[in-house]
């Protein structure tokens, strides 16, 4: 034992002498590598901008934690996503010039190198024509990802094609106008499929404001344009809302509405009818109109189905003096869209405006919807009211849409104001 114990201590001896030149066997880690796709360095911008880009790891077993950005002097914020991420920024509280976006990713270990890129902001306080109008379109309908009911991108077909005849026809501004998209991204497959590219890089006729149809953006642009349209005493407001509606679909009498809101899908909120009328409140053009196209959607016009009014302890705030809302269901009733073309109430609506088709139709009978007799009531336009109850007019009696018939959409008319005759007047956008 005496012999052994000097061998271990000139063991331990060596160990300790030599044990700088062992080879450490712990691997290094390497940062992440974080990239801006758009906007590109030096781009102009304005209005809602989707800023998005990618991450790598050169470590194959490692996971990106959480992506960040910081725009001008703001602090870090994370964003959506992590090797595809994505981030709304709305440019309206920046002044115009030039700014900084940066953006930083970490694997849990290292943060990767900041990416910067400079991009421009300009939000033109003038539009392009004189005319004092704006157009705002939402549509939320392929989400969540594994969704048997999506409704495709026809939503977003018909939205640019209602926001084109606007500019075409009744002098709308294309900054006036603001399309706002499912998350922002076009998917192939109809919506069904991938992810391919943002709505605002896509190829497109007209450069219209676009986003996606968040809760945050529905606020921030509706806030916006209330306070433009508030500077003049002509404004007029378009407001469309499609997509899914809340209800139970299951229950065929009143869709479960009875002592309940109406309700849109946005693509990451609820959005109901009260919330709606509370972002209204402040509006003060004289000449509004809002469609919201869904299932069970009655409550958005204060009408539960065949023209009776809402409880009013359940009132949605919405209609009022100088406004028109319409629905695309009633309140107790299922919606119906087309997933290459869009909601069928808002595409009939549109047909009946842009064909002149519309041109002389009436009421009716609680809002059903009568063609004109001998000619009478026509003068060569078609307003907002006239299309409606074409819709509904062609809803009831056309055999092509027989197993459509049940959707029952509503109107709520207190244009020009409010009183016996209220609606003693046609909205027109000329």
């Amino acid at each position: 034992m005496k012999k052994l114990f000097p061998l271990v201590c000139i063991i331990l001896f060596l160990t300790l002498l030599f044990s700088g030149c062992m080879e450490d066997t712990t691997p290094e880690n390497s940062p992440p590598v974080v990239s801006i796709e758009f906007p590109a360095n030096a781009d102009v911008v304005s209005s809602m901008v989707k800023i998005i880009g990618t991450v790598s790891d050169p470590d194959e077993k490692d996971t990106i934690e959480f992506v960040e950005i910081k725009i001008n002097g703001s602090d870090w914020e994370l964003v959506e996503g992590t090797e595809e991420w994505s981030y709304d920024w709305e440019t309206y509280s920046y002044k115009d010039g030039l700014t900084p976006i940066y953006v930083r990713a970490s694997d849990g270990t290292d943060h990767s190198e900041i990416e910067e890129i400079r991009v421009t902001i300009h939000n033109p306080e003038t539009t392009e024509t004189d005319a004092h109008k704006w157009a705002v379109f939402v549509f939320a309908g392929n989400y969540p990802e594994k969704n048997e009911s999506k409704l495709g991108n026809g939503g977003l077909f018909l939205a640019e094609e209602m926001a084109a005849y606007f500019v075409e026809t009744y002098e709308f501004s294309t900054s006036n106008i603001y399309i706002l998209f499912d998350d922002g991204w076009i998917r192939d497959d109809n919506g069904y499929g991938q992810r391919i590219e943002t709505v605002q890089q896509r190829t497109h006729p007209y450069n219209f404001h676009y986003g996606s149809a968040t809760e945050h953006n529905v606020e921030t642009v509706l806030r916006h344009v209330v306070d433009q349209a508030n500077d003049y005493t002509d404004s007029t407001v378009f407001l469309w809302f499609a997509g899914h509606g809340w209800g139970a679909l299951g229950n065929s009498l009143t869709g479960g509405k009875v002592l309940e809101r109406s309700a849109i899908f946005l693509w990451d909120e609820l959005l109901t009818d009260r919330e709606l009328g509370d972002m209204l409140y402040s509006l003060r053009a004289d000449k509004t109109c809002v469609i919201i196209d869904a299932c069970f959607s009655g409550g958005f016009a204060d009408r539960i189905l065949y023209d009776f009014p809402t409880f009013f302890l359940l009132r949605s705030g919405i209609p009022g003096s100088g406004r028109i809302v319409m629905s695309g269901a009633s309140k107790f009733r299922s919606g119906f869209a087309s997933t290459t073309r869009g909601p069928l109430f808002s595409l009939l609506w549109f047909e009946g405006i842009t064909t002149g088709l519309a041109d002389g139709y009436r009421p009716g009978f609680r809002s059903t919807g009568k063609p004109p007799f001998l000619g009478l009531f026509k003068d060569g336009t078609v307003s907002v009211e006239e299309a409606f109850y074409y819709a509904r007019y062609v809803l009831r009696t056309d055999d092509i849409f027989d197993d459509y018939k049940s959707m029952e959409p509503q109107i709520n008319d207190q244009y020009p104001h409010r009183g016996v005759f209220r609606s003693n007047g046609d909205m027109e956008f000329e």
